[in-house]
């Protein structure tokens, strides 16, 4: 006798795949002052599976004013950018986002630009003829940790490393009012304007600049003050 079917109330089992959510992307804020060069870049980035674009800035000025509203996780500097260049807006931000990592990402490979851009803050130092991949590669090394450098940037640091080290001179310390010029300077005051603040001549904030320069051994306003904001900003 065939046995009855039995039904029950318990629902079959249904084969069900849940997604994954999506991991979210890391974000890289860009400063290039070049249109179209920016937009390439930003294209590319945006082309990484794992990396976005979250802001592009034209100049230096722009970069210390959006980019921390964004909270990068990196960010691509080039050098040569009008008025403030991007060696002293990597010394800027390194200040205002000191977790934030900083690749340069230009053409020069001048050893006295590379040495002063790492001197500022700088995680990174790549050329901007680095290949799509070599460049992904660099940002996630420079996530984890790494200091990602394009292999003649690596040579340069090297080669300066078997040179003699330089004796270190009492002397180079800055006066109180040599500080005072440098500060001013970082804040975007011209010779005229310093002087007037001061109350001063314009021939004695120059003598002033010239002391400086040599303490520093820099050659311009722009290396002193990138000196001066990193010596400031560097943890005690």
């Amino acid at each position: 006798m065939t046995q009855p079917s039995v039904k029950t109330d318990k629902p079959e089992a249904a084969s069900q795949t849940t997604a994954c959510p999506p991991k979210p992307r890391l974000r890289v804020a860009l400063v290039e002052d070049h249109p179209k060069v920016r937009e390439s870049w930003v294209r590319l980035i945006d082309s990484f599976p794992d990396f976005c674009c979250v802001c592009a800035c034209v100049s230096g000025e722009e970069a210390v004013r959006v980019v921390p509203k964004h909270q990068p996780d990196v960010i691509l500097m080039d050098i040569f950018l009008p008025r403030m260049s991007g060696i002293e807006c990597t010394a800027r931000l390194k200040a205002l986002l000191p977790q934030v990592q900083i690749v340069i990402l230009t053409a020069m490979d001048d050893q006295e630009l590379v040495f002063l851009a790492l001197e500022a803050g700088a995680d990174g130092y790549l050329l901007k003829r680095t290949k799509p991949s070599e460049l992904r590669t660099a940002l996630l090394d420079v996530l984890a940790g790494g200091v990602p450098m394009t292999s003649q940037i690596a040579r340069l640091v090297i080669e300066s490393f078997r040179q003699k080290p330089k004796i270190k001179d009492e002397s180079s310390e800055l006066s109180l009012r040599e500080e005072q010029i440098l500060q001013l300077i970082s804040q975007g005051y011209s010779n005229k304007m310093i002087a007037d603040k001061l109350q001063v001549s314009i021939d004695t904030v120059c003598s002033h600049l010239k002391h400086v320069f040599v303490k520093l051994h820099v050659s311009s306003r722009t290396e002193a003050v990138v000196r001066y904001i990193a010596s400031r900003s560097a943890p005690l």
